[in-house]
């Protein structure tokens, strides 16, 4: 069998406020595309298939869409497992629904975990691979709270918990494995954060637990399976140089810190029971370019990229000496007539004044949540030795907000 290994589609997902359905649509028409030229019989996508838990109706029709044309280009098994941005009520709703068309969706962790286990067949109707379909673990699915346990013990639990679940989904999957007459297969998923993991400055990777607990080694995945398909960090990478643990990445840049990234798609096949790996570059569908410096800097950039008919989207930052105050406006001017789009514009030295002037005049929305905790902290003198606590503390309350599923009853 092909097999095809992608995360973290984030659709929906906006850039600094503009929409981006052309790139996802273009990535996904040119993702079915591959599908029927490099005859893929298994497509797997590690979690993140939405940028949030209420994905708009365009985004939606995207993903059904692209399900539909899959199967259509001969891909004969889709199996995606949730992410940390994912409902896994929304995911999961029209599971039954999907299985008629050999897509296997899992949300979330089930109470039988047979339930994360998938044996894919060929024509024949033979066994030809074992999917152990981990979604990501929310902490109330990998631990128990304990009365005094420390943040060393916290961690700790988390870490063990992690490799548990995957030690018990393997187990499973490995009895299945000895009741087949040839040795087939066994691949993990996971969407999950490995340490020493490369992620980009404005990526959007949120952490998937509590600060920089939890972060897993190569060591929580059993020894027995053949090849584990990651998702969550965006960069595509090995996990501790092993070549068969592996993130493929996002398809597409998150943000500008990705822009220069070569994205890729991972295709793996087992020939004489050895694994083979092809990375497969994934083609730029809207460059996204950074410019920073003086206005003129700024401003002989743009006009070489108008010569060269680009249609990059910009970030521009303004780091030059002198208070520039039409500064939006000599840029609009400059790439009237073109393609290019200015996404953002920061003036450095405009913020610099603003920020002597505000302290008095700060607001709520100026700070995030762990900005303005952190200014209570100050405020009430608490003492240094008992920050950390009270801000771990804090993160757990924070995280558990943002990863309850709204769409659930």
């Amino acid at each position: 069998m092909r097999i095809l290994h992608t995360s973290d589609w984030h659709l929906g997902r906006s850039l600094y406020n503009h929409k981006r359905y052309d790139e996802f649509a273009n990535f996904l028409d040119w993702l079915a595309d591959t599908i029927e030229d490099r005859e893929i019989d298994v497509l797997l996508v590690a979690g993140d298939i939405f940028d949030t838990g209420m994905p708009s109706n365009r985004a939606q029709k995207l993903y059904y869409q692209f399900l539909n044309k899959a199967s259509q280009k001969g891909c004969k098994h889709i199996v995606i497992t949730g992410g940390n941005h994912d409902s896994p009520t929304f995911l999961n709703a029209p599971k039954i629904l999907l299985e008629a068309l050999n897509i296997h969706v899992i949300g979330s962790v089930s109470d039988n975990l047979e339930d994360e286990i998938i044996v894919l067949n060929d024509e024949q109707n033979q066994p030809k691979l074992i999917i152990c379909a981990v979604p990501y673990l929310r902490d109330k699915d990998i631990r128990t709270v304990e009365v005094g346990e420390s943040l060393n013990d916290k961690n700790q639990n988390m870490i063990d918990g992690i490799k548990a679940h995957y030690e018990a989904v393997y187990a499973i999957a490995k009895q299945k494995q000895l009741s087949f007459v040839d040795n087939v297969p066994i691949i993990a998923m996971g969407h999950l954060f490995a340490t020493g993991g490369k992620v980009s400055d404005d990526g959007g990777v949120r952490e998937l637990y509590v600060g920089s607990l939890a972060r897993i080694t190569e060591d929580c995945f059993p020894k027995g399976i053949d090849y584990v398909a990651l998702g969550h960090l965006h960069i595509p990478q090995k996990v501790g140089k092993r070549e068969h643990i592996r993130y493929s990445g996002s398809p597409i840049a998150m943000g500008y810190g990705e822009a220069s990234q070569q994205k890729q798609v991972i295709e793996i096949q087992f020939i004489k029971k050895q694994l083979v790996i092809n990375e497969l570059p994934v083609p730029c569908f809207q460059p996204l370019l950074r410019i920073k410096g003086s206005l003129s800097h700024i401003l002989a950039e743009v006009k070489l990229l108008k010569q060269k008919s680009s249609d990059a989207w910009l970030e521009i930052e303004y780091s030059g000496t002198e208070v520039v105050g039409d500064l939006q406006e000599q840029l609009n001017e400059a790439i009237a007539y073109s393609l290019l789009k200015i996404i953002r514009i920061r003036n450095q030295q405009i913020v610099s004044k603003a920020l002597t002037q505000m302290v008095e005049n700060e607001t709520l929305a100026q700070l995030n949540e762990t900005e303005v905790f952190m200014r209570c902290l100050d405020s009430f003198n608490v003492p240094y030795e008992q920050r950390e606590m009270l801000l771990t503390s804090y993160q757990e309350i924070i995280h558990s907000l943002s990863h309850e599923d709204h769409q659930a009853e």
